[in-house]
C-alpha cells in the first residue's frame, strides 16, 4: 500500500520560512515524478512545485509562477522523499499542503496517482 506523509506545517509570521517533508513508503518513485500542490479555503486545489526525473540522480523542478524565486523543491531519492522550502512566506501562501506522487512529471491534477493527507500552512501578516 502506497503511503505518502508530509510534514513540517504550521504557523510562520510574513516574510518568515517553513521546510515541507515528503516520505513516500509502499514503492519507490526514483524514477517518477514528485511535487507538491495546496488548497485554500474556498478554492481549488493548485500546482506549486514539480519534478520528473531526468536519468541516474537528476531532477527537473517546475514551479507555479505564485512559488518561483520563492520556493524550492528537492529530492533524495534514497530516502523516497520530496521536500519544499518555502521562503518569504505571504499570507496568501496560507493553505492545506498536498504532496503528489505519480508515474509522469507532476504538473497538473491529472498526472497525480497518489496523495498525501495534507499539512496546514499558516502564514500571519
Amino acid at each position: 500500500q502506497v503511503q505518502l506523509v508530509e510534514s513540517g506545517g504550521g504557523l510562520v509570521q510574513a516574510g518568515g520560512s517553513l521546510r515541507l517533508s515528503c516520505a513516500a513508503s509502499g514503492r519507490t518513485f526514483s524514477n517518477d515524478g514528485m511535487g507538491w500542490f495546496r488548497q485554500a479555503p474556498g478554492k481549488e486545489r493548485e500546482f506549486v512545485a514539480g519534478t520528473k526525473w531526468a536519468g541516474r540522480s537528476i531532477y527537473y523542478a517546475d514551479y507555479a509562477d505564485s512559488a518561483r524565486g520563492r520556493f524550492t523543491v528537492s529530492r533524495d531519492s534514497a530516502k523516497n522523499t520530496v521536500y519544499l522550502q518555502m521562503n518569504k512566506l505571504k499570507p496568501e501562501d496560507t493553505a492545506v499542503y498536498y504532496c503528489a506522487a505519480g508515474p509522469a512529471p507532476i504538473a497538473t491534477i491529472a498526472t497525480v496517482q497518489y496523495w498525501g493527507q495534507g499539512t496546514q500552512v499558516t502564514v500571519s501578516s
